[in-house]
């Protein structure tokens, strides 16, 4: 109930009641409502520009934020994985591969330096999630780095590996004639009784006992050197250059299967077997040099002979008997 209120007429000497007209009311209505609005506005101009109450773009800006470093950091997992393969194949490169091949390991400061020189990240600064961007950033850009120098590696390797292959195709690792073909293992390498002489001789290869026109094989890749018999006391003999060092030779043989500059690969028929130059009988001497130095051919036959053959052929190769040439 609204209270009613007087003023005091001095005419009458009396209090009368004040009667506030409608338009007067209706103003009065209006500025309080006014008045109220603007309050209400000026309230919530000062709460939104406190940062007490995020506004829609304000909030749909933190959700993309939050969503972004959720990213980051799934990123970061991502390149922890990738760090830890990257590790164990840096490893075996180390550890495996370039120790078979011969090559020096790669040190850690190379394969996991830095870049040095001005601020690369100089533009990623000033936001409140700069040491993120950065930090992931760097990392990217290290990572990228070692799987440059790991490619190179592997490159390397494959050179090295190509290299090894044609290393293992040419070394002289097969025995020059069939165990099928042999009459026998006559001598090996080392001191022997000259059959002519009859005097204590070191001997420099390994006869192998056949019939004369029994193939004689390569034992190893290479290129022919010499086809000929002019070298005393070979008779019609063959060399063969294997390249890394290594030569073969063929002696007293019957006739050629090849010429001068041919390459040949193991396994190849390169001449017959004879008794042409200082020879007793119809056999194929046999020798292997290492940069120019005569050793011994046992060590070579790991190609085509099995345990037990090898093993027989060692025991009559060291056995100190007479050779045939």
């Amino acid at each position: 109930m609204s209270k009613v209120k007087y003023y005091y007429d001095s005419d009458t000497l009396s209090y009368r009641k004040i009667e506030t007209k409608k338009q007067q009311k209706a103003r009065n209505i209006f500025l309080l409502l006014l008045a109220t609005g603007l309050l209400i506005f000026g309230g919530w101009f000062a709460i939104s520009n406190s940062g007490i109450f995020p506004s829609p773009v304000e909030l749909r800006q933190a959700r993309e934020i939050e969503n972004l470093k959720l990213q980051y950091e799934f990123l970061n997992k991502k390149m922890d994985q990738i760090d830890a393969v990257a590790e164990n194949l840096q490893e075996r490169d180390n550890n495996l591969y370039r120790i078979y091949f011969e090559a020096n390991p790669i040190p850690d400061e190379q394969r996991k330096a830095g870049f040095g020189g001005i601020n690369r990240y100089k533009d990623l600064e000033g936001a409140d999630n700069s040491p993120l961007i950065i930090n992931t950033t760097k990392r990217l850009e290290e990572l990228q780095k070692q799987l440059v120098v790991q490619s190179k590696s592997l490159d390397e390797i494959k050179k090295l590996a190509d290299d090894k292959e044609a290393l293992l195709a040419s070394i002289p690792a097969i025995q020059p004639i069939r165990n099928s073909d042999l009459t026998r293992m006559a001598s090996g390498y080392g001191w022997r009784s000259d059959p002519f002489t009859k005097a204590r001789k070191f001997h420099y290869g390994m006869d192998f006992t056949a019939p004369r026109g029994t193939p004689v094989f390569a034992s190893g890749d290479g290129v022919i050197k010499r086809a000929d018999n002019r070298s005393s006391g070979y008779g019609k003999h063959i060399r063969l250059d294997h390249g890394y060092g290594y030569m073969s030779l063929y002696a007293h043989l019957s006739k050629y299967n090849v010429k001068v500059g041919q390459k040949v690969e193991r396994g190849d028929i390169i001449g017959y077997v004879g008794s042409t130059g200082r020879s007793q009988a119809p056999h194929l001497h046999y020798e292997v040099f290492k940069d120019g130095k005569k050793i011994n051919p046992i060590n070579f036959y790991y190609g085509n002979l099995t345990a037990e053959e090898f093993a027989a052929m060692l025991k009559i190769a060291n056995q100190e008997n007479q050779s045939l040439d």
